[in-house]
C-alpha cells in the first residue's frame, strides 16, 4: 500500500498511515485504567502479598510513584510533535532508526508474553467452575473472542475496552465498600477470622514485624510480582495515532494516575487484608476470590471471579490491540515484513492482528510444561517484567536526549515532566533496584538473562538489516541531524 519512507523524517510521519482518529476522551481514560489494572492484581497479588506482608502496601505506593514519572516522560515527549503515533516513532526520532527497531520488536515481545500470561490465568479461573475441564478449551475460546473484539473497528475496541475496564473499577470500588461494611460491623468468618484493619499490623511473621513479616528480603521479593501488575501502564502511548485530542486526553490519563494506585492497588489490597489477615492467604490462588470463598459468601465468589477473569480479558484486549498496532508501525517503517502494513476495509492492521493471536496460542504449551497454572504464570510474568521496564529505560532515555537536544521544545511544553531530570535520576535508581531485586530469586534471575539474550539477538538483527545503502543513508542522515541540533542547542545556551 504505502512506498518506504525515503528518509527518517517520513519514517515517524507515517506511523498513522491509513489508521483513524477514532478513540475518544473517554475511551483513552478507561483504556489507561484497564491497562493497568490486570492479572498481576487480580491473580498475582497474592503470591505478592504471601511474600512482603502489608508491606506489599507500600511496594505499590513506591512502583506505582516511580512509574508515573516515567508516564510524564512519555506524555512530554508524546506532545512534544504532533508527528509521533507511539512512543517507538520518538524513540527512533531521538535515539536512533536502530533504537527504534529493538525497541518496537521488544515491546510486541512483551506484550506476545503478558497476552500469554493473561490467557493462562483465564485457563485457571475457569477451573473455579470446572475444574476437570482441559485448560486448552478455555485459552482457545479466550483467543478467538479477542480475535473478533479487534477485528472490529478501532471505536468498536475503544467502546468494548470501555465496558470491560467499567466492570473492573466498579467490582474493585464494590470490594472496598463491602469490606469497610465488614470492619464496621466486625464481621467474623466460618473459620473464626474477623474483619479488623489491626489484622494490618497484627499478624507478626518470622521477622517479628507485622508490617516486614518476611523481613527486608521478603519486602523486596514483592516487588517481583508487583512490578508485573504494572506493566501495560504506558498503553496510553500506543493510541495516540487514533486519538481526537491527544493534547487534553493524554495529560488527563496520565495525571490520574497515582490516583488509580492509591484506590485499585493500595486501598483494595488493604481491604483483603482486613478481612484475611496476610498469613491465611492462599498464594496459589486471586486473593480477591478468596476473599468471598473465606466468609461464605459462594455465589459472590462466583462473581468476582468472573469479573477477575474479564479483567484478566480486558487486559489481554488491550494487549492485542498494542501489539498490532505496533506491528503495522514498524511495518510501515520497514521495520518489519511489509505484509503487515495492510489494513481492512475497516482501517485494522488484520494481519499483525492474526499473527498476534497465533502466538498467544503458545500459552497452551506453557501450561503442559509449566506444572500449576500459578507456575506458568510466574514464569511469563517474571520474563514481560523485564521486556517491559526495557522499554520504560527506553523512554527515559529519550527523554533525556530530548532535553539535551531540543531545549527549547521542554521550555515550551504544554505537559512539562514535574522534576526534571532530578526525576530522572529517581528512575535510574529504581530501575537499578529492581534488577537487584530480580537478580535474588532463581527464576527471575534466569527470565532477567532469557531477556537480555533477546535484546542483545534483536540489536543485532537491526544492525545487519540496517546495512543496505538506503538504511545506511538513514543511519547518516540521523547522525547528522543530531549533530545540526546540538550545535543549535548549544548556541541557544
Amino acid at each position: 500500500m504505502t512506498n518506504k519512507p525515503a528518509d527518517i523524517d517520513e519514517i515517524i510521519q507515517s506511523h498513522s498511515g491509513g489508521l483513524q482518529r477514532n478513540l475518544s476522551n473517554r475511551h483513552i481514560q478507561l483504556i489507561a485504567i484497564g491497562g493497568a489494572i490486570g492479572t498481576g492484581l487480580f491473580m498475582g497479588s497474592g503470591r505478592t502479598i504471601h511474600l512482603a506482608g502489608p508491606s506489599v502496601l507500600l511496594v505499590y505506593t513506591i512502583i506505582g510513584a516511580v512509574l508515573y514519572l516515567v508516564m510524564r516522560c512519555m506524555g512530554e515527549l508524546l506532545l512534544s510533535n504532533h508527528k509521533y503515533g507511539t512512543f517507538a516513532d520518538f524513540v527512533t526520532d531521538l535515539l536512533g532508526p536502530t533504537a527504534g527497531f529493538v525497541v518496537g520488536w521488544t515491546y510486541w515481545l512483551c506484550w506476545i508474553v503478558t497476552g500469554t500470561a493473561e490467557v493462562i490465568a483465564i485457563a485457571g479461573y475457569f477451573s473455579f467452575w470446572w475444574p476437570h475441564l482441559p485448560q486448552w478449551i478455555p485459552a482457545i475460546l479466550t483467543v478467538v473472542l479477542l480475535f473478533s473484539l479487534n477485528a472490529m473497528t478501532v471505536k468498536a475496541f475503544g467502546e468494548t475496552e470501555f465496558w470491560f475496564s467499567m466492570i473492573k473499577i466498579v467490582a474493585i470500588i464494590a470490594l472496598i465498600c463491602c469490606v469497610a461494611v465488614m470492619v464496621i460491623v466486625g464481621f467474623t468468618s466460618p473459620d473464626g477470622q474477623r474483619a479488623t484493619l489491626t489484622n494490618l499490623w497484627s499478624h507478626p511473621g518470622v521477622s517479628g514485624s507485622a508490617i516486614f513479616p518476611n523481613g527486608f528480603t521478603g519486602f523486596l521479593g514483592g516487588f517481583q510480582l508487583a512490578i508485573f501488575s504494572f506493566v501495560g501502564i504506558e498503553l496510553v502511548g500506543t493510541t495516540a495515532a487514533e486519538t481526537k485530542d491527544p493534547e487534553k486526553s493524554l495529560p488527563k490519563a496520565i495525571n490520574s494516575i497515582p490516583i488509580r494506585v492509591l484506590l485499585f492497588y493500595v486501598f483494595a489490597l488493604a481491604a483483603i487484608m482486613s478481612v484475611t489477615p496476610w498469613d491465611s492467604l492462599n498464594p496459589e490462588t486471586s486473593p480477591f476470590v478468596g476473599l468471598f470463598s473465606l466468609v461464605g459468601l459462594v455465589f459472590a465468589a462466583s462473581l468476582v471471579n468472573l469479573v477477575v477473569m474479564t479483567s484478566a480479558a480486558s487486559s489481554c484486549n488491550s494487549g492485542v490491540y498494542s501489539t498490532s498496532r505496533m506491528m503495522y508501525a514498524m511495518a510501515l517503517r520497514s521495520d518489519a515484513p511489509r505484509v503487515f502494513r495492510n489494513l481492512s476495509r475497516r482501517s485494522v492492521p488484520l494481519n499483525a492482528l492474526i499473527v498476534t493471536c497465533l502466538f498467544l496460542l503458545t500459552s497452551i504449551a506453557l501450561m503442559a510444561v509449566g506444572g500449576t497454572v500459578m507456575e506458568a504464570f510466574t514464569l511469563v510474568t517474571s520474563v514481560a517484567s523485564v521486556l517491559f521496564m526495557f522499554v520504560w529505560v527506553m523512554i527515559v532515555a529519550s527523554y533525556v536526549e530530548y532535553r539535551r537536544r531540543l531545549p527549547h521544545l521542554h521550555r515550551k511544553s504544554i505537559f512539562a515532566m514535574p522534576g526534571g531530570l532530578f526525576s530522572v535520576v529517581v528512575i535510574s535508581a529504581f530501575i537499578l533496584g529492581m534488577v537487584f531485586v530480580l537478580a535474588l530469586d532463581k527464576s527471575t534471575l534466569y527470565a532477567m538473562l532469557a531477556s537480555v539474550v533477546w535484546i542483545v539477538v534483536i540489536t543485532a538483527v537491526s544492525f545487519l538489516m540496517r546495512r543496505t545503502p538506503r538504511n545506511a543513508k538513514i543511519q547518516a542522515e540521523f547522525a547528522a541531524r543530531r549533530r545540526r541540533e546540538l550545535s543549535l542547542a548549544k548556541q541557544q545556551r
